[in-house]
């Protein structure tokens, strides 16, 4: 659907952005950084991790400035920066990369800026999107159109079988994973961008990593290194950095 602006230019419908969102981070973000994995054979501290990290909060603040007219500040982009490079001292234990990855890290490289770029890009998209229409409907279009576009990377590579014969309990286990940390987390996360800028949004999921190590702590008892604790110190002052100059920042335009 495509819907008429005001000034009398076409402006892309919201269903039409839902189901690009779709697209973008619903499935062929998680293809991309799933194939990524997969060249390198899913080894920790590699560098698809660095580059699908590192580059996704930039992915979506340029997507937020050209989308959505954001403006952007010197003093958020220190910030910004700060919060991006404290993400490195957070994931990679010792500061340590594994660049021994095998002979297929370049195209593993490829994939995962590709991924970032994916779910970087939805961020803004998605913002746009819940200007003109509430959480529920967005959520609720997402997980419609999603699995559709993923069939269609399924269906050319013969792995159909596989879903056929699927087991109780791996059913009930990606039931219980598309609802949690699918279906709810996202709603949560979509009432939260419906009231913050997508820039500012973007610095905010880093907090996904910093929150995957303490769970890796706290449950599987793997010890932390001093440099992932001091990445958190800094990633935790910067966010709040950025959200104590929030209302001297200019008020996004609704697009």
């Amino acid at each position: 659907m495509q819907q008429r602006s005001g000034s009398g230019i076409k402006e892309p419908g919201v269903g039409d952005l839902n189901i690009l969102v779709s697209l973008f981070s619903g499935a062929l973000g998680t293809i991309f950084y799933t194939a990524a994995l997969q060249k390198v054979h899913f080894l920790p501290y590699s560098v698809v991790v660095v580059l699908e990290q590192q580059l996704q909060p930039i992915w979506a603040i340029l997507a937020a400035v050209i989308l959505l007219k954001e403006k952007i500040t010197k003093r958020f982009l220190i910030w910004a920066g700060v919060a991006v490079i404290s993400v490195y001292f957070v994931t990679f234990k010792n500061m340590q990369v594994n660049l021994q990855t095998g002979s297929e890290t370049i195209l593993a490289a490829i994939l995962a800026l590709s991924s970032g770029f994916m779910w970087g890009t939805s961020t803004a998209i998605s913002k746009y999107v819940l200007n003109k229409v509430n959480a529920l409907t967005a959520t609720a279009e997402r997980f419609f159109f999603a699995p559709l576009f993923a069939l269609f990377f399924i269906i050319p590579q013969n792995q159909t079988q596989a879903m056929v014969h699927l087991t109780t309990i791996q059913i009930v286990t990606l039931l219980a994973i598309t609802l949690s940390t699918g279906m709810v987390a996202i709603i949560i996360y979509y009432h939260g961008l419906k009231r913050t800028p997508a820039r500012m949004s973007s610095i905010y999921e880093l907090t996904f990593p910093a929150t995957a190590i303490f769970i890796d702590y706290f449950m599987y008892h793997n010890s932390l290194s001093l440099t992932q604790f001091l990445g958190v110190a800094i990633l935790v002052f910067s966010m709040f950095q950025i959200t104590k100059q929030q209302k001297s920042l200019p008020t996004p335009k609704k697009a």
